[in-house]
């Protein structure tokens, strides 16, 4: 696990695709690309907030960025390679970000995911999310479930 560089952009935008490929007729086509951005995107993001990336031997297999929201930590861009799962590799990166929250004196976590994705949504639970009513309810007109992690 590490803080990822811009030289790192490719290769997150590549995780995402991958994560998301087979979800992708789920999604509305720019609920998909808001989903999926191009290298252009994440090196703005890093300038939004840090992203780290997950490295299994040396391939990035993972990947998570936050952005600071008043007291929260918002968390987006959350991906693990299909060949990846089940490695634990997501619960791992939540932990950093629930590291980074704490240390920053952050008092939550919010997330937003997709209905459909299961297996996300019970990995977000099992580290104690709750869905919420909070909003958006949509990305692009892709439903979306906000959840929350109290810290304090």
């Amino acid at each position: 696990m590490r803080r990822a560089t811009t030289e790192d952009a490719l290769a997150v935008a590549s995780v995402l695709q991958q994560a998301f490929a087979e979800y992708e007729p789920l999604y509305t086509k720019q609920g998909y690309l808001a989903t999926t951005p191009a290298e252009a995107t994440i090196v703005t993001r890093m300038q939004e907030g840090p992203i780290w990336v997950a490295v299994h031997g040396k391939q990035i297999v993972g990947t998570v960025s936050v952005v600071r929201r008043e007291e929260e930590l918002y968390v987006r861009g959350m991906a693990v390679l299909p060949a990846a799962r089940g490695l634990g590799v997501g619960r791992r990166l939540l932990e950093q970000v629930e590291a980074f929250a704490a240390a920053d004196g952050r008092e939550q976590l919010a997330l937003s995911t997709t209905p459909f994705l299961d297996r996300a949504i019970r990995l977000y639970e099992s580290l104690g999310f709750c869905a919420t009513n909070d909003g958006p309810g949509d990305l692009f007109g892709t439903p979306l479930v906000t959840m929350k992690k109290k810290l304090t």
